[in-house]
């Protein structure tokens, strides 16, 4: 306290994913790693297809599987998720394998090649075993941060990429949450295909300066890197040489989702008193339902790994963060709210006659809808059809989801510009 003065800092919990690739193991160890995988996916299989949408019915299906119990309670914490939060129709053959909290453990000395081990929890007592790991240098202090228990664990994953084995811990720590402006400048983010990233500020509830970053690279990699793989593995070259092209490809990916994460934050702070509003994609992949080629082409898409790359650097620059239901942001207009409809990937056609919009950029006016998302009082919005979103001062101020009607009329084709 100075003269009276109480400064209070105000705290918040951020999330991350530490990332570590598992130094290639032994034989033995591998047919126990795949052992787990295989087993993991057999119960979350049978679980998911009996219809388990509690915890109890979901350990009746996996108590026989010969699991930890850490995975087996990740099972009775997920699954019952898929049917209840998600509304999954069909999940991937690729899931990871989860593991709760309690069973992760990790050792450390600067004397071995690679200071830190972890212990690979295993089904039956002794059978557990250590094995090195490979960590992301950038995230080295969070690594000890997590050894010396000054985070929080919320789970950790192994998952299987070919003859990779990489482990993802999902950690919680304290920061000092950035002081959200009086009068911020909403500035949404669109994740695409077309366009990887599409920016859009508001101001005067109007949009401004958009920013486009071009997901066209990305694209031609995954597909370059699809067929790269599947010839070399018909002419049945070294497994060493398939992995070699399968790294080179997802550095270059990886390239790309940091590039664009930092000209994002960038793009942020060009406007005074920022605040980033994203897409809640966190159900993404298991929401998906549109046939198993689509849905492979979608799941391929780093959704989550480029929003959380936004966030982490959004919190190191100070910029208040927000995430909002992504519904219907690519079929309303962001003038009217009336859903249109998305002509080609790239056009967005309003067919409200009273609009003022007939044709505009697709991804820019997804990003305008989602910075109108956050709740000028303060909160984010989920989109609800039953929720009524009228100002709540009674003026015709536009509002997160506010009266959005279908218009049968079609409107006329006159090519809209923006600023």
């Amino acid at each position: 306290m100075i003269h009276g003065v109480v400064f209070v800092i105000v705290m918040t919990t951020a999330t991350k994913t530490l990332e570590a690739t598992l130094v290639p193991p032994t034989t033995g160890k591998k047919q126990q790693l795949e052992r787990t995988v295989a087993t993991y996916r057999r119960a979350l299989k049978n679980a998911f297809e009996s219809g388990a949408d509690t915890q109890s019915a979901v350990n009746d299906v996996v108590t026989p599987y010969t699991l930890t119990s850490y995975a087996k309670d990740a099972l009775k914490n997920y699954v019952p998720q898929l049917f209840n939060t998600y509304d999954a129709s069909e999940i991937e053959d690729d899931h990871p394998v989860r593991f709760t909290n309690r069973g992760f453990t990790l050792d450390h000395s600067d004397k071995r090649e690679h200071e830190f081990c972890w212990r690979v929890p295993q089904a039956g007592r002794g059978n557990a075993f250590w094995i090195p790991l490979r960590i992301n240098p950038e995230q080295e202090s969070l690594w000890f941060d997590l050894l010396d228990r000054d985070v929080s664990i919320c789970e950790f994953r192994l998952q299987q990429h070919r003859t990779n084995w990489v482990l993802h811990v999902t950690v919680e720590y304290e920061v000092t949450e950035p002081d959200t402006p009086d009068d911020p400048t909403r500035i949404g983010f669109d994740i695409g295909e077309s366009k990887l990233l599409t920016g859009c500020a508001c101001q005067n509830d109007a949009p401004t300066k958009p920013y486009i970053y071009d997901g066209g690279h990305a694209r031609a990699l995954r597909k370059e890197m699809y067929t790269t793989l599947k010839r070399l593995q018909e002419r049945d070259v070294a497994e060493w040489r398939v992995d070699e092209r399968f790294d080179h490809f997802q550095n270059a990916l990886t390239d790309i989702v940091e590039k664009g994460s930092c000209e994002a934050v960038e793009y942020a702070e060009s406007f005074e008193d920022p605040v980033i509003v994203l897409e809640d994609l966190s159900y993404i992949r298991e929401n998906l339902d549109y046939g198993k080629y689509m849905n492979r082409r979608l799941h391929s898409w780093a959704f989550a790994r480029l929003t959380g790359r936004i966030e982490d650097k959004a919190l190191e620059a100070g910029i208040p963060v927000e995430f909002v239901n992504p519904r219907y942001t690519s079929q309303t207009c962001h003038a009217c709210r009336h859903i249109g409809r998305r002509g080609s990937q790239a056009e967005f056609n309003c067919t409200n006659p009273e609009c003022w919009v007939t044709e505009y950029q697709a991804d820019i006016n997804a990003a305008a809808n989602i910075a109108d998302r956050v709740d000028p009082w303060g909160e984010s919005v989920p989109w609800k059809p039953e929720r009524d979103d009228s100002p709540r001062d009674g003026s015709s101020l536009d509002s997160a989801t506010a009266h959005r009607e279908m218009s049968a009329k079609p409107a006329q084709t006159t090519l809209t510009e923006w600023s």
